[in-house]
């Protein structure tokens, strides 16, 4: 009866500390973690088997890689980052190693090889969904689509970094989040 007890006790224990881990994790790479800004490029978001999110492509999302390196579909990848002149997300270099010097990195997988020349590696990132309330999501996809054919406008993800791990913190549109966007334009 007494170890019942204490394997219930540590099952409780167990599922209170997990999430709560993660919650903590979380907040903490917001917090304290590097903040990218990653330009999304136009994608069909009319997938009705998707659910309630905007699927986010990105500009950035390619590397020129030597014809030495062997890299496979889906292989996980630390991914060094650099900021433009603009203060976008630009792809440093890719390596199978985590960086040991400190450099920002992220986790994040191989999604394509192209073999031909010029040899590149592209990148599938952890953070392709923006999860939006499901009252406005129709009108989210109808203002990112807009906004992604509409060449005045740059729309980006804001990305928080730390040791690898990422969170989407917002989706922007000329720097306005798009739930205020939609917001706006339901308020006239």
């Amino acid at each position: 009866m007494k170890t019942d007890r204490i394997i219930f006790i540590a099952i409780v224990a167990f599922q209170l500390i997990v999430p709560t881990y993660m919650i903590w994790n979380s907040e903490d790479i917001i917090a304290s973690g590097n903040e990218y800004k990653f330009r999304t490029r136009p994608i069909d978001p009319n997938d009705p088997y998707r659910g309630k999110y905007l699927h986010l492509s990105f500009t950035e999302n390619k590397i020129a890689i030597s014809q030495e390196a062997t890299w496979k579909f889906g292989e996980p990848i630390a991914v060094l980052l650099d900021q433009d002149q603009n203060g976008y997300a630009k792809i440093k270099s890719v390596s199978k190693e985590i960086p040991e010097n400190g450099e920002a990195y992220l986790m994040a997988k191989v999604s394509y090889v192209q073999e031909s020349e010029p040899r590149e590696l592209f990148v599938a990132y952890p953070f392709n969904r923006f999860y939006v309330e499901e009252s406005v999501a129709e009108q989210a996809e109808e203002t990112y689509r807009q906004s992604s054919l509409d060449t005045t406008q740059i729309a980006y993800a804001q990305v928080s970094i730390k040791n690898g791990e990422a969170i989407l913190k917002d989706v922007l549109i000329d720097g306005e989040p798009i739930n205020e966007l939609i917001r706006a334009h339901n308020s006239k």
